[in-house]
């Protein structure tokens, strides 16, 4: 079974800290390696490292080398330019498809936290074993929600499909496998608690696991375009001209996500609950969670000193000291020559400030 990580995205919600030339996965987010480092490190402990991809782009090469040594210089896949994930995700498949053809995948985002990763990594390989059993299904990992989150998107569950035996080893549970009825954008918060009351829903990590062939297909029945240009990027692999010919067709591919481009429309997906402790760093929020589940505690990376202020998410360099009065529930990220201060519950707007800051010309060095 092939892993291949997605390293490639800008992380603007994770901004000052995840900038253009060091987006997100190559910072140490949390912990002391960086959030991308962690996931291979993870994946290791599953899959041999010849199994192993990471896609990303082409700026990224030096620092991803230096990052994971491990990695073969021949499974970094590297994008020349930013289309969205569903370019991101077939082009690397036809890269991969050259030695693999055949092989089982699964997706994985660089910027998850995961708590339990013997189940994590039992339940991939479970989906990798049903994916095998039937190629003509993708098979999805949604996650067990256990609050009602408005910043995730969810899948609605359809009929049972299948029951799966139970696992051995430190699992003995018995696993089911659904249908998958609906996709669901970020929801409100009533219609979260509606989700969650109801039951039949699950956070979409869009852990995406299936047959590398039979995937590829399904770019020529949704997205035609994407299809005709890796026929012909596939030609040009292993000539003279091999660079050039993928950094002028990559570039005409159309910016879609594979969510949107392909599992949306694909009737025959399935989805495997799971429950492993999953979740998405995609903010400042997200990360005091992760670090610091208890709303009254503080995460602190640097010096603070505080009076009457708990639950905050404060980074400053080294050297500098933070004081607070009367603070609450803040994002404080000092990055020696940016500050970001905003409530906690606004962190996911912190992409509107990257937005206004790429429409101002002499502003554009801070992103």
């Amino acid at each position: 079974m092939i892993a291949l990580i997605l390293a490639g995205g800008g992380g603007t919600r994770l901004w000052p800290v995840s900038r253009r030339k060091n987006p997100k996965q190559v910072e140490a987010i949390i912990g002391d390696r960086s959030l991308l480092q962690t996931t291979y490190a993870r994946l290791r402990r599953g899959f041999p490292a010849a199994k192993i991809f990471v896609a990303a782009g082409i700026g990224q090469q030096r620092k991803i080398a230096a990052q994971l040594p491990q990695l073969p210089a021949e499974n970094l896949i590297l994008e020349p330019c930013r289309r969205d994930t569903a370019a991101a995700v077939g082009f690397a498949l036809l890269r991969i498809a050259q030695r693999h053809p055949g092989e089982t995948f699964v997706v994985i985002n660089s910027d998850a936290y995961i708590q339990d990763v013997p189940e994590y990594l039992r339940v991939i390989r479970l989906a990798g074993r049903l994916a095998a059993a039937r190629p003509e299904n993708a098979v999805l990992i949604g996650i067990a929600p256990d609050y009602p989150e408005t910043g995730y998107g969810y899948i609605k569950t359809g009929r049972r499909a299948l029951k799966l035996a139970a696992g051995a080893g430190r699992s003995r549970r018995t696993d089911f496998v659904f249908a998958v009825e609906k996709f669901v954008e970020k929801p409100d918060l009533a219609t979260a608690r509606e989700y969650l009351a109801h039951g039949g829903y699950l956070w979409n990590p869009t852990l995406v696991v299936g047959r590398i062939d039979r995937f590829l297909e399904l770019y020529g029945r949704y997205l035609p375009r994407h299809a005709a240009l890796f026929r012909r990027m596939a030609a040009a692999f292993g000539t003279r001209g091999e660079k050039a010919a993928i950094d002028r067709l990559f570039a005409r591919l159309p910016s879609v996500s594979i969510d949107y481009g392909i599992l949306e429309k694909e009737r025959s997906m399935l989805v495997l609950p799971a429950a492993f402790g999953w979740a998405d760093v995609g903010n400042w929020r997200a990360v005091k969670e992760v670090l610091s589940p208890s709303r009254g505690s503080s995460v602190v990376k640097g010096l603070h000193v505080g009076h009457e202020s708990s639950g905050n998410i404060i980074y400053s360099p080294a050297g500098k000291l933070v004081a607070t009065i009367g603070v609450s529930d803040m994002v404080i990220i000092d990055t020696g020559d940016t500050v970001l201060v905003c409530p906690q519950d606004r962190a996911q707007d912190v992409k509107q400030i990257v937005s206004q800051l790429e429409g101002c010309g002499k502003l554009k060095k801070f992103i």
